[in-house]
């Protein structure tokens, strides 16, 4: 009988050397978790789509914050829900807008959580496109300016990082531009360099009311079938000065995770979506998966895929996991 001359097994055998051979180390420190807040107080109106996310009033933002902290999540990424909308998302412009207040409030109370803030348009727009519209369609240049006003604002109100979403051509170079111009040369920006069209973003929709009003959004955001264009918006971002490269979604796109771990020495952020979590807490409550093992199994490959960062609604729990 042919005995293996070698034997991988041996490295498998029990937990101990199992752990001390791991390739792909997982910790909270890798996580940037996502909140939505809206005006009002007292408010934690749960996201139905989402399990266990709430929109949040800034008094209930303070708590959240400081338990996200007291878990050793390093960081947050804002995401503001204004009382009023309009077309050119004037809110989000505004030094008292929700964001930036939500952003005064999280330095006052805790000081030492990153806070990142989502530059983009749709939350704050009756239309729920991501800049200016004119005849129909997003206006790409005049979109840059509202931009560049929007980052002011989050930096004036303290914003650590600014992390422009709406895939507009010349977004980070705007912006750059922008802080620079203010003084704010060392406030870095992550930009969502490559995001894609996808089907998973419904939840998010839900939970920050940003869904199109006409038409959607693939005239800005990427085709789902192209790779290769995924790493030519990459090259544009860092040549404009971005300082960390997201990819969003992240599960259906592992593989441009890695092409761009391996091409560019910067960063690399992936946004592990709405949908993508959604279905793992649907499944779990079904009983169909083991949720804690699903979950980190799949926060593992995206960070095995070449993420440096994870943005995900996971982020309380699998600090909780892994603590």
């Amino acid at each position: 009988m042919y005995e293996p001359y070698y034997r991988p097994r041996r490295l498998r055998r029990n937990k101990k050397i199992r752990s001390m051979v791991r390739e792909t180390i997982l910790t909270p420190n890798d996580f940037i978790y996502p909140l939505f807040v809206v005006e009002g107080r007292g408010i934690k109106n749960p996201i139905k789509s989402m399990p266990g996310n709430f929109q949040l009033s800034l008094d209930n933002l303070e708590k959240e914050a400081k338990e996200v902290y007291e878990l050793g999540i390093p960081a947050i990424i804002l995401f503001g829900i204004p009382a009023v909308k309009d077309a050119g998302g004037s809110d989000a412009r505004n030094d008292d807008g929700i964001i930036q207040r939500a952003v005064k409030t999280v330095k006052e109370t805790v000081p030492e959580l990153y806070v990142i803030t989502d530059v983009c348009f749709c939350e704050y727009t009756d239309h729920g496109h991501c800049g200016h519209i004119e005849n129909g369609d997003v206006d790409n240049d005049a979109t840059l300016g509202m931009l560049a006003e929007q980052v002011k604002t989050h930096v004036r109100a303290g914003a650590d990082m600014v992390a422009p979403s709406g895939m507009m051509d010349g977004m980070v170079g705007a912006i750059r531009e922008a802080l620079d111009e203010e003084g704010y040369e060392n406030v870095p920006i992550m930009s969502y360099a490559a995001k894609y069209a996808s089907g998973f973003y419904g939840p998010f929709r839900d939970a920050a009311e940003s869904a199109p009003q006409f038409g959607d959004r693939r005239s800005y955001q990427m085709d789902p079938a192209n790779s290769r264009e995924a790493l030519k918006e990459v090259a544009l971002d860092v040549e404009e000065g971005t300082d960390i490269i997201m990819v969003k979604p992240a599960l259906p796109y592992l593989d441009i995770i890695a092409k761009v771990r391996e091409q560019f020495d910067l960063p690399v952020a992936a946004y592990n979506v709405s949908g993508e979590f959604s279905m793992v807490k649907a499944a779990a409550q079904l009983g169909w998966i083991d949720e804690r093992k699903v979950a980190l199994e799949m926060l593992t490959s995206i960070k095995r895929a070449g993420a440096d960062l994870i943005l995900t609604y996971y982020a309380k729990d699998a600090a909780r996991w892994l603590g």
